[in-house]
């Protein structure tokens, strides 16, 4: 089962791929991306099966990417990651600033 692509105006849909590919790209990101690789690699080697599976890097072990989504079921708002990384986003300094005048 799939979900429903979100709809999104042009300009908004702009916006979200500029937050997502920043978001992507990030220091944090890149180092998550290039641990798991390396683990992927190692646990191939090593001869287990990866196949449809995820690095958790929480927990650290692969899950299925079923498993590996939304804090273990507890949800993406009581992570704390996220509001982190909205505190370090340049729109989210920019509103607090015009807000603080």
């Amino acid at each position: 089962m799939y979900m429903a692509k979100q709809k999104l105006s042009p300009k908004a849909a702009a916006a979200k791929k500029k937050r997502d590919l920043e978001a992507a790209n990030s220091p944090r990101r890149k180092k998550m991306r290039a641990e798991n690789q390396r683990k992927r690699r190692a646990a191939t080697k090593a001869g287990k099966s990866v196949k449809g599976k995820d690095y958790d890097h929480k927990d650290r072990k692969f899950k299925s990417v079923k498993a590996n989504r939304g804090n273990d079921g507890k949800g993406t708002r009581k992570e704390g990651f996220s509001v982190r990384t909205m505190k370090t986003t340049s729109k989210y300094k920019s509103s607090k600033k015009r807000n603080k005048n």
